[in-house]
């Protein structure tokens, strides 16, 4: 099976990334539905620490928001889903979540450089494979304005 590629475009310029389905299938289902909802659409970068992160999927823009169900108006959280090979490298595509290590939900991060003491704490479930120099390039409040599976798993 062949991880699935999502591209996401921004005001500067287009990441691609891979998405561990077949390793963090949980993580990875997550954010793929929320790509196939077109719920990062608009969205913004709301966070930038230089040398270490940017983070995004804020429906808020703040850090503080989480995706809401529509249809039951309940907060979807996913539990921490990591693995001791899948570490924080430059590229790696991460879940952003507060202190309890259950409440991932929507926003996630890509780490600017190595960042090994967050392995095993924050679930990382996926890498950048194109535009490395995007990211680096990101500012807060620049927009992810269009998010989409641009390559599906393969069985």
């Amino acid at each position: 099976m062949s991880d699935p590629i999502v591209s996401i475009e921004t005001n500067k310029g287009t990441i691609k990334v891979q998405v561990f389905v077949s390793e963090v299938p949980t993580t990875a289902n997550n954010f793929l539905d929320l790509v196939n909802k077109g719920f990062y659409n608009g969205l913004t970068f709301h966070r930038v620490e230089p040398g270490f992160v940017v983070q995004g999927g804020c429906p808020r823009g703040t850090g503080t928001g989480n995706y809401v169900d529509p249809a039951t108006n309940q907060t979807r959280r996913i539990p921490l889903e990591v693995k001791p090979h899948l570490k924080h490298h430059k590229g790696a595509l991460a879940m952003a979540r507060s202190n309890d290590p259950n409440s991932a939900s929507c926003q996630f991060y890509i780490t600017l450089e190595p960042a090994h003491f967050l392995d095993m704490n924050y679930a990382v479930f996926g890498k950048v494979l194109e535009g490395q120099d995007v990211v680096d390039s990101i500012r807060v409040s620049d927009k992810m304005t269009k998010v989409s599976v641009t390559t599906p798993a393969a069985i």
